[in-house]
């Protein structure tokens, strides 16, 4: 079981969905996962609510904040990565060339995060734990198990990562096929990186794309389409590892279903 009760400092901790559809998205998720749900006002008549697996929290489900909407982001999935001082590396951002969108804040007794963007324009959250340190579940079906990064500029992209969190990047495969590049951190597989190449319109930026396990992808990707999911990429074979499915959800997030070799 890959139950934590703590992350090293660069680890992917936890998944949120930014939703214009919260109650349509629990609907959707609670079906395909069997999440039950902890809805937790925060203020403001704001709801969060907590996505759990035998009541261990995996990941949340938010009201899309309003000035996203109104500049057309859709619905998507937010990924937050463990620091132990939050402070120093979002300053650490602007340093190395990437763009601090909210500096460091307090969330509640809880946690203290940021958000930035790297150089190639993909966007992720930094989380430095108190009271919760993320995910209390990872790397079972329902729950997330694999965050990627897809890029235009996997060099510079790398470059930026590297000196940020000091993840080293290994390239998969052979050089004939696509360019992915493994992601380790503390030593452990922390992700991965693709290239974005024509299989996407010049228009998509570069982002991370969350994936949750499942025990059967074709069986899961039966049920996420009929309850209103698009699919993006059916079933694609990775070999040994195993194999994934990408869709949208019904209000637009992206996300992905994989089916195999899973870390503790």
């Amino acid at each position: 079981m890959g139950e934590r009760r703590s992350y090293p400092n660069g680890t992917f901790s936890w998944v949120e969905n930014a939703t214009t559809d919260q109650a349509g998205a629990k609907s959707f998720y609670g079906t395909l996962f069997g999440w039950e749900f902890d809805d937790r006002p925060v203020g403001d008549g704001i709801v969060y609510s907590m996505a759990q697996l035998d009541g261990k929290n995996v990941a949340a489900i938010s009201p899309q904040m309003q000035d996203e909407r109104e500049q057309g982001v859709p619905p998507h999935w937010n990924n937050y990565i463990t620091v132990e001082r939050i402070d120093a590396v979002s300053e650490k951002v602007t340093e190395l060339g990437g763009r601090l969108l909210a500096p460091p804040f307090d969330v509640m007794d809880v946690g203290r995060m940021s958000v930035f963007m790297d150089p190639t324009g993909a966007v992720a959250f930094l989380w430095e734990a108190k009271s919760n340190i993320g995910a209390e579940l990872v790397n079972v079906p329902g729950a997330f198990c694999w965050n990627e990064l897809a890029t235009r500029d996997p060099a510079a992209a790398e470059q930026f990562y590297s000196q940020l969190f000091g993840w080293e990047f290994e390239r998969a495969g052979t050089d004939e096929g696509p360019p992915y590049w493994m992601i380790e951190n503390d030593e452990r597989r922390n992700g991965g990186m693709r290239q974005i190449g024509d299989e996407l319109p010049p228009g998509v930026p570069a982002h991370w794309l969350v994936y949750f396990a499942v025990d059967d992808v074709d069986a899961s990707s039966e049920k996420a389409t009929a309850a209103g999911a698009q699919v993006m990429a059916p079933k694609i074979s990775a070999g040994d590892f195993g194999s994934f499915a990408v869709f949208t959800d019904p209000a637009g997030a992206a996300f992905a279903l994989f089916e195999g070799r899973l870390d503790d």
